[in-house]
């Protein structure tokens, strides 16, 4: 097991108090009034240590800072250490360790152990995209496909995994989408009322999903150009077109199988949305004793 982590991943961007707040609602939807079981059987007191095992092989992401976060809430006694988020994990690897009242660690179990069952997996879906496109000058984005109130954790996730994050909210940036253009009229119309709106510091993308959109999307100066669901040749025409006078991004219909064929035809992002929205769990246990 190596803890150096994905692309060098070193830094935790997340907002404390935002961090805070929304484990704090998770533990309060699973607790409820008490944990009727834990309470009948142990003692306030009691010690206990409990450790997280993978199960299987695959980058960590969430113990380092949010499992830790969730033991302390229930309890800012509980002792924790914990591996570096990125690391590659191997199965029978101890990833987390906590240490205080069995109560408190039970409490937290399930929480902790869902957000980085839930966040491991979306890092080493990125990593594996990430690794498909390697040595190629394209970064792997995610997107807005995130689960609603884990969308600051998953895009962390998609970090940590070696990818990078397209805007997080609608307030982030222009993206002109095909019911835009077609509420609109056209893509001209669309970019004509956005400039009378942003600051000039604001970049403008727009969605194209043909050639002649992307002679729009040039004609109308804009500095972002997604080619959205467009085939690879059409793709590679598009780039071609385009000479490098703005930025590219592919999306649309983007997997492990095409991800390689999509990075060569020159594009310069590629947002795939199953990193959020279709990463399959990771396999991690909690072992508890006393």
């Amino acid at each position: 097991m190596t803890s150096k982590g994905i692309a060098g991943y070193s830094f935790f961007i997340m907002h404390t108090l935002t961090l805070h707040k929304i484990i704090t609602e998770f533990l309060s939807e699973d607790i409820g009034s008490g944990d009727i079981t834990s309470e009948a059987i142990f003692s306030p007191s009691q010690p206990g240590t409990a450790q997280f095992i993978a199960k299987e092989n695959f980058i960590v992401a969430g113990v380092e800072h949010i499992a830790a976060q969730v033991f302390s809430i229930c309890n800012p006694n509980i002792v924790c250490s914990a591996v570096k988020d990125g690391t590659r994990a191997t199965a029978g690897d101890i990833l987390f360790t906590a240490e205080g009242p069995v109560i408190d660690l039970l409490r937290a179990e399930r929480v902790a152990l869902n957000l980085t069952q839930r966040l491991s997996g979306i890092a080493t879906l990125t990593a594996q995209f990430v690794e498909k496109v390697m040595l190629l000058p394209v970064k792997i984005v995610d997107t807005r496909k995130t689960t609603p109130g884990l969308r600051m954790l998953e895009k962390y996730a998609v970090r940590v995994g070696g990818g990078h994050n397209h805007r997080f909210n609608l307030s982030d940036g222009v993206l002109v989408k095909d019911n835009h253009i077609a509420a609109c009229g056209s893509i001209q119309k669309a970019i004509y009322k956005i400039r009378e709106r942003i600051p000039h510091t604001m970049k403008i993308e727009v969605e194209a999903e043909t050639i002649e959109q992307v002679e729009a999307c040039l004609a109308a100066d804009v500095d972002i150009i997604m080619l959205d669901n467009m085939d690879l040749e059409m793709m590679r025409e598009a780039v071609k077109l385009i000479k490098g006078k703005v930025l590219v991004e592919a999306s649309g219909g983007i997997s492990l199988d095409n991800v390689r064929a999509v990075a060569e035809t020159g594009v310069g992002l590629i947002s795939v949305g199953a990193l959020t929205h279709s990463a399959p769990a990771c396999d991690i246990s909690m072992r508890l004793e006393t």
